[in-house]
């Protein structure tokens, strides 16, 4: 069923092309993802795009006019379409019999075409990655033309067929060889595939439909994003070629290494130095958490070195359902290395009270220090 291109603009079926005009550049302003970024005003301007750039090509409006859609099946239509209406000419019959309608010729691209993709780079540290953020940013990229609104031509002027390759987009030439006749096709070098060419371009964009400019975008980064994550912003990306709806904008997360904690997934990892006496008899530490402020480690009577503490729900919000892992404390008792002759004593003193004296032990593994083994847990060297 053939699309209501008059209705998608809103105006009557015998409207001017100053009306369309002014219909146009009304829901512009109203859809465009530059103004309004909810996916379906996306959906909804590139719609309009397209019933517009049908509209103001005489002959694709001819066919809306006779109850068809030029842009079904390549213009051509469904099969031949009958002889009454799908042959116009030779280069019709021609098309038709080589490839055309009826063997897959691809018709006109259009000038209206989806803009790129961005991507954009942000380096946020683990506070920020924890708690989320707003960040203003300014991009280099594609923006409507206000001086045609997207159109490319330059007042109430409108694109006309190319000469070259009749509106079709392409252009065939029939080569002889031992198997007979080839057609090749390729892109019309005259309009680029588009089937139209602007003659009276627009002076600010020289009929493109679009300029570069820097403009400042609010990116909100969720709560629990880690290194290498991408946001996506839709519609925030690049304008496409004669107006054509935005690409979308991709910030991809990159995250700062933190001087106290090590990240592995939702936990968190860090090391408490204990001295040897506090190990031994047991203490608390206070630490600042990431989102917890003031938080306390218990270190149990008896800790031995490697010992791991682990605080559940104090490490970071999932990025989805903002439940939080756990923060593990890696306890290094760190032995005294310098001892007065009074201290000295006390050691002596306690090693003669403790019934536990050294002994040779087979080395269960190879391993250093904590900061070797968290080292070997997270890069794995």
């Amino acid at each position: 069923m053939a699309r209501d291109y008059y209705g998608i603009l809103g105006v009557s079926k015998g409207a001017s092309d100053s009306e369309l005009k002014r219909a146009y550049r009304k829901l512009a302003r109203e859809l465009h993802p530059d103004i309004n970024p909810d996916e379906q005003a996306q959906a909804r301007f590139k719609e309009v795009s397209i019933a517009y750039e049908v509209l103001t090509d005489p002959e694709k409006r001819r066919v809306v006019d006779l109850g068809g859609d030029p842009l079904e099946n390549g213009g051509g239509g469904n099969g031949f379409g009958g002889f009454g209406s799908g042959f116009g000419g030779l280069g019709d019959v021609f098309e038709a019999f080589f490839g055309g309608s009826a063997g897959g010729s691809r018709g006109p691209r259009g000038r209206v075409q989806p803009g790129a993709d961005s991507l954009l780079r942000m380096r946020l540290d683990l506070v920020e990655c924890a708690t989320g953020v707003s960040k203003q940013v300014t991009v280099d990229t594609a923006i409507l033309c206000d001086g045609c609104a997207g159109k490319g031509t330059h007042g109430n002027s409108a694109p006309s067929a190319c000469e070259t390759c009749g509106g079709r987009g392409e252009v065939q030439t029939v080569q002889r060889s031992l198997l007979g006749q080839v057609l090749t096709s390729r892109p019309c070098p005259t309009c680029q595939g588009a089937g139209e060419v602007i003659t009276d371009p627009c002076h600010k964009c020289g009929g493109d439909g679009r300029v570069r400019a820097r403009r400042e975008i609010t990116v909100k980064i969720p709560a629990g994003v880690g290194d290498g994550m991408r946001v996506r912003l839709a519609a925030q990306g690049e304008v496409g070629p004669g107006g054509g709806p935005a690409g979308d904008l991709y910030v991809e997360v990159h995250e700062k290494p933190h001087d106290v904690f090590i990240r592995d997934g939702d936990d968190l990892h860090l090391t408490v130095r204990v001295p040897m006496v506090e190990a031994a008899l047991g203490t608390s530490v206070s630490v600042e958490a990431i989102l917890d402020g003031d938080t306390v480690i218990k270190v149990e009577p008896g800790s031995q070195p490697g010992s791991v503490v682990t605080l559940r729900g104090k490490g970071m919000p999932h990025l989805r359902t903002g439940v939080r892992g756990n923060l593990h404390a890696h306890l290094d008792v760190v032995v005294p290395t310098r001892l007065d002759s009074k201290e000295r004593e006390l050691l002596k003193d306690f090693r003669a009270r403790n019934k536990e004296g050294a002994e040779v032990v087979w080395a269960e593994s190879a391993s250093g220090g904590v900061f070797s083994r968290l080292r070997e847990a997270f890069t794995g060297r």
